[in-house]
């Protein structure tokens, strides 16, 4: 096999790596080995070649890192609507214990607990997070 053949399957041995595992760190790795095979259809020397690679995917890399799909969720995955569906739901309470209630939510019992700052007292509430069963709720 010729040098450009060999970098493309490289490339390509990365990016079902890639699928695999979810992370597109990978996928930016498979870009430079992408560019090292050009560099060989080009007819640039081997060190050259794998320079134009090992660049490439570095500067991907990079740019990867810096994007906002690099870095690591800053909300929690119990307030994060992405997450779960029920950020943003409502439920009606019809009385408080102690901070704490049993409402009907999805057809089926939920404990509820007040958020920070909510006032406990009858009618509707919106849930800003869920942990476990329980719903933290706060005034609508």
């Amino acid at each position: 096999m010729s040098d450009w053949m060999n970098w493309l399957v490289g490339a390509g041995i990365l990016v079902i790596a890639e699928l695999f595992t979810g992370t597109f760190y990978l996928l930016m790795i498979a870009i430079g080995l992408a560019c090292g095979g050009i560099a060989a259809l080009l007819g640039l020397s081997g060190p050259i070649q794998t320079l134009v690679a090992a660049a490439t995917g570095l500067v991907a890399t990079s740019i990867l890192h810096r994007s906002r799909f690099g870095r690591p969720a800053k909300i929690s995955a119990s307030r994060d609507q992405n997450v779960n569906l029920d950020i943003g739901g409502r439920v009606t309470v019809p009385s408080w214990q102690n901070g704490r209630a049993r409402v009907m939510y999805r057809g089926a019992l939920w404990d509820v607990e007040l958020g920070p700052g909510a006032q406990p007292e009858a009618g509707e509430y919106r849930i800003v997070e869920v942990q476990g069963n329980r719903l933290i709720v706060a005034n609508s």
